[in-house]
């Protein structure tokens, strides 16, 4: 039989917080996009400079201005309004949900008394299964998703926009 090998504690610490900052710096956010698009910010009137900076919107920005401003939408439309090719771009968020929860579980693991392991049912063991049920209660937390944001283009302006407070 072959030995296992398990990887020790500080390795996966070690990842964990590798992967915690990679997924840190790839959140989007007007600075990081600005920085990583400043052609695209040049552009822009100082007006709509200064509303990006602070990730905001209004009536009569580009795509670009608010793709600056809020980032790429999750979801996209395109329709006809009043005669003339529109398009919606949407943008969701999620709302963390709180309720309680109550849990039983049984255990699972070596050295149970009453497990079944070498000495057969009821006998001592390695390799038993637990024996005692676990009981817990605590928070549960769920996220909901809802609709942030929503923006109206019509000739590659935006016509109309609504948004949750940010």
């Amino acid at each position: 039989m072959l030995p296992t090998m398990k990887t020790p504690k500080f390795i996966r610490l070690c990842l964990a917080l590798i992967i915690a900052t990679l997924f840190v710096q790839c959140s989007s956010t007007p600075k990081t996009r600005i920085e990583n698009n400043p052609q695209m910010f040049a552009k822009l009137s100082t007006k709509d400079r200064q509303l990006v900076n602070h990730g905001l919107i209004r009536e009569g920005m580009t795509r670009d201005a608010v793709f600056l401003a809020w980032g790429r939408p999750d979801t996209v439309s395109v329709g006809i309004n009043r005669g003339r090719e529109s398009e919606n771009w949407t943008y969701e968020g999620q709302r963390p949900v709180r309720s309680m929860s109550m849990n039983m579980g049984f255990g699972y693991g070596g050295f149970g008394y009453g497990g079944l392991g070498y000495g057969g049912f009821g006998g001592f063991g390695p390799y038993g299964y637990g024996g005692y049920p676990m009981f817990g209660s605590g928070t549960a937390v769920t996220y909901i998703p809802y609709t942030a944001g929503t923006a109206d283009f019509v000739n590659g302006r935006v016509v109309s926009w609504k948004s949750t407070a940010r």
